[in-house]
């Protein structure tokens, strides 16, 4: 592994006091010809400039205790919207969707290539979450660390925009990031390109004119991470919500523990080891002031 960059993380003052003006309750310039909303409405900082350092923050289990808080229902919604849209029993949707992500990345790559499932009807039908503000719960610290660390943040994440925005604003997250790029945001030529697609990230980091180099992924989701690397992204594998959650369970490939959970790590890899794709391991945001 290449040596540590020391100015990475390194809390410097920003340029900028407020909250963000526009990302966020506007929508994109018909002229834009990427989306407004994760290119950022901010002028870029004189320090952010010179580090070029931009961060791509995962968000469910990365930023939020999403197994709590979301992902229960979103499978039961999703696993429901299979069951009426593709005549499916419950039990075959429920394997079918699990199939996709651990296939694809997301449930819904799979609807749309095999199914011909419309992305948008499938993302408002099945992330409505009611009571959703209720359950979230993250890090008192992840606020005042976020605006501590150098360069441009943005979050990065397989989920629909709305939801994402519903759990940053409730977490008081929003102003801390300077946009959201959400999977309506991952298309390339008419086809999806979702994390881990490689292709996406080579294709953020040019919209974003930066090299891969410049980027770092914090992320819970091992093959995302690996997809990363391989382009020359730094990553790092937070494991706050992985902690105690499969204390004790073997990691071997075909266990039934391995392969079940919408946040378990990849197959084989145990959370106590660190992949050679892997540039860190954290369980807390604030770590990355230290890398």
């Amino acid at each position: 592994m290449e040596p540590p960059d020391r100015r990475v993380g390194r809390p410097t003052p920003r340029d900028q006091k407020g909250p963000l003006r526009g990302p966020w309750g506007r929508g994109p310039a018909r002229s834009a010809p990427w989306p407004t909303e994760w290119l950022g409405a901010r002028p870029v900082s004189r320090s952010d400039s010179l580090s070029r350092r931009v961060w791509l923050f995962d968000l469910d289990n990365t930023l939020h205790d999403a197994s709590h808080a979301a992902f229960g229902p979103t499978n039961l919604a999703m696993t429901d919207y299979m069951v009426e849209h593709l005549a499916l029993t419950h039990e075959g949707a429920s394997d079918l969707r699990q199939h996709y992500w651990n296939h694809y990345g997301a449930t819904l790559l799979g609807l749309v290539r095999h199914h011909g499932v419309k992305a948008n009807h499938f993302l408002e039908q099945t992330h409505r979450l009611p009571g959703l503000e209720q359950r979230l719960r993250t890090s008192a610290q992840d606020r005042a660390v976020l605006r501590r660390l150098r360069g441009r943040k943005f979050i990065l994440t397989n989920a629909p925009r709305d939801y994402a925005m519903r759990v940053l604003n409730t977490l008081g997250l929003a102003a801390c990031f300077d946009g959201v790029i959400s999977i309506e945001d991952m298309t390339m030529f008419g086809h999806l390109r979702p994390k881990p697609d490689a292709r996406m990230f080579r294709h953020i980091a040019a919209r974003l004119k930066v090299r891969p180099t410049d980027c770092v992924l914090v992320e819970d989701t091992l093959e995302h991470q690996k997809a990363a690397r391989g382009l020359g992204m730094r990553t790092a594998w937070m494991q706050r919500y992985l902690e105690g959650r499969y204390r004790g369970v073997p990691w071997t490939p075909g266990s039934r523990h391995a392969n079940k959970g919408m946040n378990r790590p990849e197959v084989g890899v145990h959370p106590c080891r660190k992949p050679p794709y892997v540039c860190a391991k954290i369980k807390s945001i604030q770590t990355l002031l230290t890398l």
